[in-house]
């Protein structure tokens, strides 16, 4: 009951302006077609201002919005097939649906751990709002198998992950300086790494599908 109180003590402003970011990544994860999440990546742009639980300086909260701006761009590229059949995709609804359930259990399991410390409303608040985020990112991995959407769910992950990291940080008894860079680094490197991978399927054998590497032969 302590774990549900530090959630519905939040006025209804600061609980819409935690759960934006996240309910515009289940739309990027549920939604067909990179029409779709190519919109909500620009939400989520937009609303990263408002989640003070990030823990960063401003210049930092404006870098992580370039970023998903950035993301968004990068889902430009057609979800069409290739020039060729590479791969039959059988199959498709029965991995979506177990990786879907997989995302779940994840997410329950790391929500039960988190309900079950000695943290205080504020600490368990954003412990449980960083595992969110994150297995949003994981979410998404599982259910698609085209990897330009594959910087999402990096983009998902790498917010989850700045949040427990600052959340880590503000618990430090010895604070040492960090202005929340890392995080940001490596989650830039994830997803350019993705569109990199993206890019050259495109170019190799007209399609970003995971599904056709396989009768690839470089």
């Amino acid at each position: 009951m302590e774990f549900l109180d530090c959630w519905t003590e939040l006025a209804l402003p600061d609980l819409l302006r935690l759960l934006a970011p996240a309910v515009f990544l289940l739309i990027a994860a549920l939604g067909p077609g990179v029409r779709i999440v190519r919109l909500a990546a620009i939400a989520v742009a937009l609303t990263i201002p408002l989640v003070e639980e990030l823990g960063v300086t401003p210049p930092f909260t404006i870098a992580w919005s370039a970023l998903w701006l950035l993301i968004a761009w990068s889902t430009r590229g057609q979800e069409g097939s290739a020039r060729r059949p590479l791969a039959a995709r059988h199959g498709v609804i029965e991995a979506s649906t177990v990786g879907l359930l997989l995302g779940v259990a994840l997410l329950t399991l790391l929500i039960a751990a988190v309900a079950r410390q000695a943290l205080s409303p504020e600490e368990a608040r954003r412990a449980s709002y960083g595992a969110l985020l994150m297995m949003l990112g994981l979410i998404h991995l599982m259910l698609h198998g085209h990897v330009r959407r594959a910087g999402v769910a990096f983009g998902a992950l790498g917010l989850g992950l700045q949040v427990l990291e600052s959340a880590a940080r503000e618990a430090q008894v010895f604070v040492i300086h960090n202005p929340g860079g890392a995080v940001l680094l490596a989650t830039v490197l994830a997803s350019a790494l993705a569109m990199r991978v993206a890019s050259n399927r495109e170019h190799v054998a007209g399609t970003a599908w995971v599904s056709d590497a396989h009768d690839l032969h470089d």
